[in-house]
């Protein structure tokens, strides 16, 4: 009798069979948790997973061209099995269902997001990984980890900041000291920062016991402010939206600075804004600049930041999630002038620093400024622990420091430099593509390896040669973008995402759709960047205008 013919039996009284029935799934579940030699089920279930792995990473197409409402209708049930469901036929349905239909982001075709090939030792490591199940949130579920995920981040560190050797021996492993926190992302590591600069600067004075046990109205009205808010360019990342909702400041005071054609924050206008926020009497919890914009790369004047910061003896976060490994390459970390002075620092792990989802990290020029938000419980993060846990936002969390740590020895300074100055030459070869052919508009000149460019169709191209483009043609050029994007999308042969920008034409702000490519993936070739933008010249040729 298998196992779902055994669901069938009656279970409205708890008779014999029942009783036999349940010791025997009670056996089988047990088996999932022993761990057994020879040919296992394990061992067996590797050699499924294996072969779809590789089947997965060598196919070149980006994506399949099934409808989504197709999709959809293979994942409606709402029921969990009464009975488990036998390994085989499980994992055929994973293949069917999810693998097969499931985007192929390390095809060096797919160049729309910030997503890419990984090195060959990040699966034996998450394989590892999930074995160990070390908890980073306590020296109690993981021992050495956490002295070893310190040590990844250290590293990190001193590759923003450069301190001294007898800065490093004093603070990598001083449980009052915090260089970094890993986080499950940048959106959590932008929230940790922010976090910390708000407690830091509204913290506990004479008979005031700070923020965090007072809340912020209290805060506010103690320091004498009328309230507080967080500036940054217009291009900030949507976290800081979320910042600003869960800090209590409301979205409406995350001020958004202008930018200028180079998609970099206009100093001028930042310094203005400043200003006025003191003329107000707001509290300016942080000034935010930008290493790397998530829609085109660019690179705020970090050094300009720095100083308005300084001179106001206001927190400076910079948002490198993007582009913060450019401090690898000694022919552009220069374009990072700036990030060393920061207060803190988001960079994300799984953008350029090539390792799985699910690492994001903060960093502080302060080693002491992350007790600021410290925690202690009695059943865990004790008071004077090593207890990961405690200065930072999440709870439990996986090993992920075993990718960074790997990452960082396996690579190398020299790995990451190779890594960062080729996607960087790819995307100005790119850049001169776009710019040579007739069929395409450069919107901005890359600072990294993010570029953006439209589509024009051929009887606006004399219009925009000789920006003559009116405002009624600029939205049918939009349109037939944001078709275009989208069929390329559903032919599943390459891929290029989309964004909408504001740009300056006419005289007055206008939304501009442009495609939007990213040239992080190592396998990416020139031809490959030649086939993606012939793709959409062949797929253009196919739409018409209305």
């Amino acid at each position: 009798m298998t196992l779902s013919e055994r669901s069938l039996l009656s279970t409205n009284s708890f008779s014999q069979t029942e009783r036999i029935l349940n010791s025997e799934i009670g056996e089988y579940v047990k088996e999932m948790f022993v761990p057994t030699l020879g040919k296992s089920t394990e061992t067996q279930i590797d050699e499924i997973v294996n072969d779809f792995t590789e089947d997965f990473l060598i196919t070149k197409n980006v994506n399949t061209n099934i409808e989504i409402d197709l999709i959809i209708n293979n994942f409606t049930e709402s029921k969990i099995p009464l009975e488990p469901t036998d390994f085989e036929s499980y994992f055929q349905y994973l293949g069917d269902n999810v693998i097969s239909h499931s985007i192929h982001t390390s095809s060096p075709q797919f160049i729309g997001h910030m997503t890419s090939a990984l090195p060959s030792f990040v699966r034996p490591i998450a394989k590892l990984m999930t074995a160990m199940n070390q908890n980073a949130v306590k020296i109690e579920t993981a021992k050495a980890l956490s002295f070893y995920e310190r040590e990844a981040l250290a590293m990190m560190h001193r590759q923003i900041y450069s301190f001294s050797d007898n800065f490093y021996t004093q603070h990598i492993q001083n449980n009052q000291s915090t260089l970094g926190i890993l986080t499950s992302g940048g959106t959590t590591a932008n929230i940790t920062a922010l976090w910390c600069a708000r407690n830091k600067s509204l913290g506990a004075k004479n008979d005031f016991l700070g923020v965090e046990k007072e809340g912020l109205t209290a805060a506010l009205n103690f320091y004498g402010y009328k309230g507080a808010v967080v500036i940054g360019s217009e291009l900030m990342h949507f976290s800081f939206d979320k910042v600003a909702d869960l800090m209590g400041i409301s979205t409406q005071n995350l001020i958004r600075v202008s930018v200028d054609p180079n998609n970099r924050v206009n100093i001028q206008a930042l310094r203005q804004a400043v200003a006025e926020c003191r003329e107000q009497n707001l509290h300016i919890i942080a000034i935010v600049g930008i290493a790397g914009t998530t829609d085109s790369g660019s690179v705020d004047p970090l050094e300009d930041i720095a100083e308005i910061a300084q001179e106001n003896n206001i927190h400076f976060h910079v948002d490198a999630a993007w582009g913060g490994p450019v401090i690898f390459s000694r022919k552009h970390q220069h374009k990072l002038a700036g990030i060393e002075k920061a207060d803190s620092v988001t960079i994300d792990g799984h953008k350029q620093l090539y390792l799985p989802m699910g690492i994001g990290m903060v960093f502080f020029r302060d080693p002491y400024l992350a007790s600021s938000i410290e925690k202690q419980a009695s059943y865990t993060m004790r008071k004077g622990s090593f207890d990961l846990g405690k200065r930072a936002l999440e709870g439990s969390r996986p090993g992920m420091a075993l990718f960074l740590h790997a990452g960082l020895k396996l690579i190398g300074l020299k790995g990451y430099e190779f890594l960062i100055d080729e996607g960087i030459r790819k995307t100005q070869y790119m850049a001169a593509r776009i710019s040579a052919m007739p069929e395409f508009e450069l919107l901005a000149e890359p600072d990294t390896n993010l570029l953006i460019y439209r589509y024009v169709p051929e009887k606006f191209r004399e219009a925009i040669a000789n920006k003559q483009l009116t405002e009624k043609d600029n939205e049918i050029v939009n349109n037939f973008n944001e078709h275009l994007q989208k069929m390329q999308r559903h032919i599943g042969r390459t891929f290029i995402s989309r964004t909408t920008k504001n740009s300056i034409k006419f005289d007055k702000e206008i939304t501009v759709i442009a495609m939007r490519a990213v040239i992080a993936n190592p396998l990416t070739t020139e031809e490959d960047i030649d086939a993606v933008l012939n793709d959409q010249v062949q797929i253009a040729s196919e739409i018409s205008i209305k």
